[in-house]
């Protein structure tokens, strides 16, 4: 990349032309006659669980390469008793609670946010977390909570939201930690011995953030080819074609395709920022998946005069709250299962009506396989 700043279009022109898109397909379908065997593939991000749908890549595959979807959505994997501090939260008196997009519809054991919000509670979605500042400056009597959710691609955000409302002064925001982070639930889906995965393609904006560097071990230990792809057709069937040479050609290596936003170190300053506000919780509960040690953040003990955590401690609920029974959400995220495989997908559960997290998120399998049904 030279010196010039990147423009816009060049993170996606021409990565949707058909041609190449074709082409592609051309070439996986010559290299998987030299596989004797399936091959599953999960993408670890729902994002390009949407652009496989969306496009219809997976129609374009020889029978013998398959994707398998993974745990990367932070809206799905969040249980149902962190949905429900957001929901005790909101309840209190003069708590204006905030958070980002899809987390307001979540359904947690007493309801998702919305409902909270129907009820009067003041729980407001934003686009951007420095909004927190405005909406704090505009309501000094009131206690504005953060809860904070995401990867590796949104905790800068959150410490940089922390590091303005220290550098202003702000004394009315508190912040509810729940950042993920993306290789432990890799470690564990591999640790499982009925895992189907082969090989991965890998998060493109958590890896702007951290680097492809943190995906070496499942290389070298684990003896996984991974490419970090892109999140644009091409980028994906290209990232496909790339890992099906690495098992003809005997590899296993991380390699990045999305190169034009993507370094091996990753944003040192962004990971700089992060390791100023948060450390390790001991053990973080994934939906579906299970408790998974070193998996998500906290604010260190230094800034625990903003953790929303410490400050309702008393009343925030400790019950661990597993999903419907119908729902199959948990072998959806681990690569088991596809959600029409699920007995009340596109029935009982519906974008409009959902019972799990993987339909209600707009990263999740489950929408993306309702939203796109018409190209199965």
């Amino acid at each position: 990349m030279s010196s010039r700043e990147l423009e816009l279009k060049e993170l996606y022109f021409g990565f949707r032309d058909s041609k190449t898109i074709k082409a592609y397909a051309k070439l996986i379908e010559e290299e998987s006659k030299k596989i004797t065997r399936d091959v599953n593939i999960m993408e670890v991000c729902g994002g390009h669980t949407h652009t496989i749908m969306k496009y219809g890549l997976n129609q374009l595959l020889p029978k013998n390469v398959k994707f398998v979807h993974g745990p990367g959505c932070p809206v799905c994997v969040m249980p149902k008793e962190r949905i429900d501090h957001a929901y005790v939260l909101a309840e209190q008196k003069d708590v204006i609670l905030i958070t980002l997009g899809d987390m307001i519809k979540v359904p947690g054991s007493h309801g998702s946010l919305q409902d909270a919000r129907a009820k009067g509670c003041d729980v407001r979605f934003v686009y951007s977390p420095t909004d927190t500042l405005k909406i704090a400056a505009q309501n000094p009597d009131k206690t504005v909570i953060f809860f904070a959710i995401g990867f590796e691609t949104t905790t800068p955000m959150t410490a940089a939201l922390i590091n303005m409302a220290i550098k202003q002064n702000v004394k009315n925001i508190l912040f509810h930690i729940n950042h993920v982070t993306v290789p432990e639930p890799m470690r564990v889906l591999l640790d499982d011995e009925t895992n189907k995965i082969d090989a991965f393609i890998g998060p493109a904006h958590v890896s702007v953030i951290s680097g492809s560097k943190i995906y070496d071990e499942f290389a070298k230990k684990y003896k996984k080819p991974l490419v970090v792809s892109g999140f644009e057709p091409v980028d994906v069937i290209k990232s496909l074609y790339m890992i099906l040479k690495q098992f003809n050609e005997k590899r296993c290596e991380v390699e990045v395709e999305y190169s034009r936003s993507v370094t091996y170190e990753g944003n040192i300053e962004a990971q700089n920022l992060n390791e100023k506000f948060f450390e390790r919780r001991e053990h973080f509960r994934w939906r579906g998946i299970g408790d998974i040690a070193k998996s998500a953040l906290k604010l260190k003990d230094a800034y625990s005069w903003l953790d929303a955590e410490v400050f309702y401690k008393e009343i925030l609920p400790t019950q661990k709250i597993d999903d419907h029974k119908l729902c199959i959400c948990g072998d959806i995220l681990k690569g088991k299962a596809n959600p029409v495989e699920c007995k009340v997908f596109g029935k009982a559960c519906t974008p409009s009506s959902p019972l799990g997290s993987c339909m209600v998120s707009s990263e999740g399998a489950c929408a993306a396989y309702y939203k796109y049904g018409n190209l199965l």
